[in-house]
């Protein structure tokens, strides 16, 4: 069991949904929890937005019980705000709050929050030490290995975050400098999980996209748990398979074009359920390519189902996909990252 403060309590090796802006929404994370996530966070939420009442800012408080446990993350450069926006924070009451300071984008980083904070350890020590008195939840912080490779501080930083009061630590396995190119090293996590200073969970960060891969760096590092992101755009079923894998070595055989089907539909109710009918089937589309990549002859149902304006004909076209692909057998085959950025909005 893997312990975050004094109340959450996770299983042995936990699988984290990672916070990706525009991603990891509520219906998302409805997806990515049935399949096996055992912890998840919320968008990034600016602390700045969040004491203007901007609008896009609060809406990303929503959270649900279904969800639980569930994190709030938020950034911010100062410490009044976000002393304050840990106080809005926990009046949502999550099961824990996490601090970004790993959004690598220049809108954030060049104005000292995010990963900015990386080149001043002194001052993500205040910050991260005003979250903490302000807010009566377990703070946890996700961050990187340094600015860049000549300041690759991570394991100052893991110390000093730790004695301020943080209770897990999340590393993503590349520099501020290298954004999400070249292949993220683990090395440094795997010091920073084996420092016999450091008492608090350690999660690794980058790359998993597979079960294999997975339980090696589970073993070959040490972590604690592993947090999950552009793997499972399009493949939430990345977390069961895992899980099994750990527990059984061998492999789940992919997901069935009924199951992909069905995850498809989910998303698309809680979409329109939680954005509205505009809302939600606009933003749906982004999503179909991802989950029916490798059925072959789908551009023609894909075309309509990016074109739809109505759930009712959508879920119409999904039912036809089940009915046209019901003897096809998927092949297992590498997850392919998504070519996808983690953003950190400005709101």
């Amino acid at each position: 069991m893997v312990t975050i403060g004094d109340k959450i309590s996770l299983p042995d090796f936990p699988l984290l949904l990672a916070p990706m802006e525009d991603v990891s929404d509520p219906p998302f994370r409805a997806v990515c929890k049935d399949n096996g996530a055992d912890l998840m966070y919320t968008e990034f939420i600016s602390s700045e937005g969040l004491i203007r009442d901007a609008i896009k800012s609060r809406r990303k408080l929503d959270i649900f019980d279904y969800e639980r446990p569930i994190g709030i993350q938020i950034f911010g450069g100062d410490e009044e705000s976000l002393a304050l926006a840990a106080k809005i924070v926990d009046v949502t009451q999550p099961d824990l709050l996490d601090i970004n300071f790993g959004c690598p984008v220049k809108k954030v980083a060049l104005k000292g929050a995010g990963a900015g904070v990386l080149k001043d350890v002194d001052l993500m020590v205040k910050l991260t030490e005003a979250v903490v008195k302000s807010t009566s939840l377990p703070v946890t912080v996700k961050t990187r290995l340094g600015w860049d490779e000549g300041l690759l501080n991570i394991e100052e930083v893991a110390e000093r975050l730790q004695d301020v009061g943080i209770k897990a630590l999340a590393i993503h396995g590349r520099t501020r400098a290298q954004m999400y190119k070249g292949e993220a090293d683990w090395t440094l996590i795997g010091k920073v999980k084996n420092n016999p200073r450091i008492h608090i969970p350690i999660f690794g960060n980058g790359d998993i996209d597979s079960p294999q891969k997975a339980v090696e760096y589970k073993n070959r590092y040490g972590v604690d748990g592993i947090m999950i992101g552009r793997a499972a755009i399009g493949y939430p079923w990345i977390f069961r398979e895992i899980k099994h894998f750990v527990q059984t070595g061998e492999l789940l055989a992919p997901p069935t074009v009924e199951e992909r089907v069905n995850v498809v539909r989910k998303h698309l109710r809680k979409s329109l359920e939680w954005k509205g009918p505009v809302v939600g089937i606009n933003e749906m589309r982004r999503h179909y390519a991802n989950y029916l990549k490798g059925l072959p002859n789908i551009k023609e149902y894909r075309s309509k189902l990016v074109t739809l304006n109505n759930g009712d004909d959508i879920e119409a076209i999904l039912d036809e996909i089940i009915v046209r692909y019901s003897n096809y057998e998927i092949e297992a085959s590498p997850i392919e990252l998504i070519n996808y950025h983690e953003k950190c909005p400005v709101n």
